[in-house]
């Protein structure tokens, strides 16, 4: 005979036999902010090609010369206004040095300019773009000395400052080294407004954003708030100035060089390649095409980049 079951008993196991078990979600990936930059900066076809093709030139004007050893100041009147041959792939000049070991050491000394005056000019005009933007009381004097030197003819007042300065240096620091130093000191002096209008624009904006008036309420003091708090928020449109910098800087230092001010004969930049090439350039023009080449291509490399840096570390764009 069977018993009779107890309801009560059989709901409440029921009740009690635990529910089975989910299957446990995956935890999140950790993604950093320079992680999405890449991301982006990667799906930006342009600035990527641009990227590998500006490695490529570094290569060439570093790595070249350990491998292609050939001194590009040696004179060879023998080998002289050579065409493409197997000892001298790029031909000759007219005093018979080789082209290709020059253009890989114009390079390098192009390449340095473009580096070395962005760096001091960015380092200017984030200095006086966070003190304008940060100190009301700085902004207005400030901002009229940047107005002043966007006025200022920048070639003549660059041609001016290398015609007082060139001897003295040369004598102090030796012909190379010396013109080296004023011509990335003054394409830096002369080429910081840029920067420091993008960055006081932005320093405006960030003065009212919450974390800044909440960091502010409690007392921290301006260096840190600088250091701290302005600083990496502004460091994107800096990274975007320093690269266009770069073609700028480049593109300033081939100009003074091409009108014969730059570095010396001896000291082969891709813009002396050019001076030096100009008036036979009908009967050689592989000596003009293949240094005027290196510069377009550097500087349409780095503005790619700028370009794709810009989209790739605006959250704007990115749609974070």
């Amino acid at each position: 005979m069977t018993e009779p079951v107890d309801r009560t008993t059989l709901t409440a196991g029921n009740a009690a036999t635990p529910a089975a078990a989910s299957p446990p979600v995956a935890p999140a990936p950790n993604r950093s902010q320079w992680g999405d930059v890449w991301r982006q900066f990667r799906s930006h076809r342009g600035a990527m090609v641009a990227l590998v093709l500006f490695v490529g030139i570094i290569l060439f004007v570093s790595v070249g010369p350990l491998i292609w050893r050939i001194d590009p100041t040696y004179v060879d009147i023998r080998a002289r206004n050579q065409g493409f041959t197997l000892a001298h792939p790029l031909g000759t000049d007219q005093l018979g040095r080789d082209m290709l070991a020059r253009l890989m050491a114009g390079g390098q000394v192009s390449i340095a300019v473009g580096l070395t005056a962005m760096a001091i000019a960015i380092f200017i005009g984030s200095l006086i773009g966070v003190s304008a933007g940060y100190f009301r009381r700085l902004d207005g004097p400030l901002m009229r000395v940047t107005e002043l030197f966007l006025a200022l003819p920048l070639l003549p007042l660059l041609l001016l400052m290398v015609t007082l300065f060139r001897e003295p240096l040369s004598q102090t620091f030796g012909a190379a080294f010396g013109i080296f130093l004023l011509i990335v000191s003054a394409i830096g002096a002369t080429s910081w407004m840029q920067a420091a209008r993008i960055v006081r624009g932005e320093v405006l904006g960030l003065k009212e954003r919450e974390f800044i008036l909440a960091a502010r309420s409690i007392g921290t003091p301006s260096h840190r708030m600088i250091l701290r708090h302005i600083l990496p928020n502004v460091l994107s449109p800096i990274m975007v100035a320093a690269t266009l910098g770069i073609a700028t800087a480049i593109i300033t230092e081939s100009a003074l060089s091409f009108l014969g001010l730059g570095f010396p004969p001896d000291f082969p930049t891709w813009g002396r390649l050019l001076y030096d090439a100009v008036d036979q350039m009908v009967l050689y023009p592989s000596r003009v095409v293949f240094p005027g080449v290196l510069i377009s291509l550097t500087v349409l490399c780095v503005n790619y980049i700028g370009d794709g840096l810009r989209d790739a570390m605006d959250p704007r764009i990115r749609g974070r």
